[in-house]
């Protein structure tokens, strides 16, 4: 395998968890106006960003960012990275599993109007999660 540094490892996870954050603003987006069309209440809509920005905000704030850090601790632990040790294989099993799974929720949610709503409320909970964590990349630089 291709050694590399430590901070190609960590510009790549940057890339990855960033790339999560753009994939699911847009997703919950798409899904929010779906709601809206199929005959969400503008307040029920409004309500809903509301909590997914809070929630989000604070799984961010904790869990993410531990995640985070302890993945960037990982990194830096290192003697000798490789070029795919950038998150362990676990992380990848899991990101397909969370895909999968938003693909199926998002085919079953089409005709169900509260279940658009909730899932694109998950979906800008979990971008929102990943975005505030993600400044825990930035904070590596500042170093």
């Amino acid at each position: 395998m291709i050694t590399t540094s430590t901070s190609t490892l960590k510009l790549l996870a940057a890339l990855v968890w960033c790339c999560g954050v753009v994939v699911l603003g847009i997703k919950s987006t798409k899904l929010f106006f779906a709601s809206k069309v199929s005959g969400a209440h503008p307040a029920l809509l409004a309500a809903a960003v509301s909590t997914a920005i809070i929630v989000g905000w604070i799984k961010g704030r904790t869990m993410f960012s531990m995640i985070c850090l302890r993945n960037l601790q990982r990194i830096d632990s290192l003697e000798q990275p490789k070029i795919h040790q950038f998150y362990r294989p676990r992380f990848f099993l899991f990101l397909a599993l969370m895909i999968t799974t938003g693909v199926t929720l998002g085919r079953m949610a089409q005709t169900n109007t509260y279940f658009l709503l909730g899932l694109a409320t998950l979906e800008l909970s979990v971008g929102t999660a990943l975005f505030v964590s993600s400044f825990n990349f930035l904070k590596q630089y500042d170093r």
